[in-house]
């Protein structure tokens, strides 16, 4: 009998590689393989954060404070002090904390979710960003100075492995739909590296076309809802660099705005959010064919940086990074909403609780 190719099957049935692979152990089945964010749907709550209330946690980098905004009144309501300067806000894989990314003071602290307080900080080296492999097994702790990808113990944050990475700024990630295999993005000497998951160990590297007269700066980068595509957001080519899950190292290049940064899937998986940082805006892409099919403009100009999705699906918040403020979208209208004052240089919001089953980290990389 003759046998059939697991890449003659994908082709057969039109499905992505991924439904076809072993997915990593111990990561819950992926629902819908045609949309690997399908427990992300509006309102989707899991019941481990069902009753929680929402709220917006700003990360000030320069104030060393995260502001925490009711979304219903855009007024802060609480501000929680750290030890130097906070980058990121981070779910955790199961739901229960936001870690608060301190890299300036090396420190994790833990915040509870349902009372919006913060626990006791843990002594992290160089906690840059953070993320959490798909099955729940380690935190994954972005070194960006160190030029480490460090695997940690997800709750106790005990290193378990350090991977020395060849790039330097390696700071955001994002994993295949079947968990096996992540890609990373090196900011400052514009790479990319392809890890194994199970394995923590370096595959492979690739470098970055240079588009402009200024070397390529690899941002955030996220995965297509099909699973066959990874996106690459470029501040420095100013767009997003496309890439086939399956090809590590082919790319191609859209122009999307000044300052390309952050990537955000909307809750339907049909588009996907770029922030343009240097140019004040966000442009829309549509999945289906890679079109750009809007561009929303903040009105007299801001920094968007960072952010998510609110849980409705309704709302984009993203911080304005260099103006200390906070942007507000409006998803269904494509309408600019608001602007909200904050601490100084705010960075990688997240507004939580989020819809879904586990978090893969940064602001809410949800699934």
């Amino acid at each position: 009998m003759r046998k059939i190719s697991v890449l003659a099957l994908a082709l057969l049935f039109s499905l992505p590689l991924s439904a076809f692979a072993v997915p990593l152990a111990g990561m819950p089945p992926v629902l819908d393989p045609n949309n690997i964010y399908a427990a992300d749907a509006p309102n989707n709550l899991s019941d481990v954060v069902k009753g929680t209330r929402e709220l917006v946690y700003v990360p000030n980098f320069r104030s060393a404070t995260v502001s925490v905004i009711d979304p219903k009144t855009y007024k802060i309501i609480k501000t929680i002090k750290t030890k130097a300067g906070p980058q990121h806000v981070v779910p955790s894989w199961d739901l229960k904390t936001l870690w608060v990314n301190d890299n300036k003071g090396n420190y994790l602290t833990p915040v509870n979710p349902k009372t919006a307080t913060a626990g006791k900080d843990i002594y992290v080296h160089d906690p840059y960003n953070l993320y959490f492999t798909p099955n729940g097994k380690y935190a994954v702790v972005m070194a960006e100075s160190d030029k480490q990808i460090v695997f940690r113990d997800p709750r106790t944050m005990a290193i378990k492995k350090t991977l020395n990475v060849p790039c330097a700024g390696v700071n955001h990630a994002d994993w295949t739909a079947d968990g096996n295999q992540f890609v990373a993005t090196c900011e400052f000497t514009g790479k990319l590296i392809l890890v194994d998951t199970a394995k923590m160990k370096l595959l492979k590297v690739t470098t970055l076309k240079k588009q402009t007269d200024t070397n390529p700066m690899p941002q955030d980068i996220k995965i297509s809802p099909d699973g066959k595509t990874f996106y690459i957001a470029d501040m420095a080519s100013h767009g997003v660099w496309i890439m086939p899950a399956n090809n590590f190292g082919h790319l191609t290049f859209m122009h999307t705005g000044k300052g390309a940064h952050g990537l955000y899937v909307t809750r339907d998986a049909k588009t996907l959010l770029i922030t343009n940082r240097e140019e004040g805006s966000v442009s829309v892409m549509r999945f289906s064919d890679n079109t750009l099919i809007a561009k929303w403009k903040i009105p007299g100009g801001g920094s968007p940086d960072m952010g998510n999705i609110s849980a409705d699906g309704k709302f984009f918040w993203v911080s304005g990074r260099y103006n200390d403020e906070v942007y507000v979208f409006n998803i269904e209208k494509g309408s600019f909403v608001t602007r909200i004052k904050v601490g100084h240089e705010p960075h990688g919001l997240t507004i939580w609780p989020q819809p879904g089953r586990y978090s893969l980290g940064h602001t809410g990389i949800m699934r």
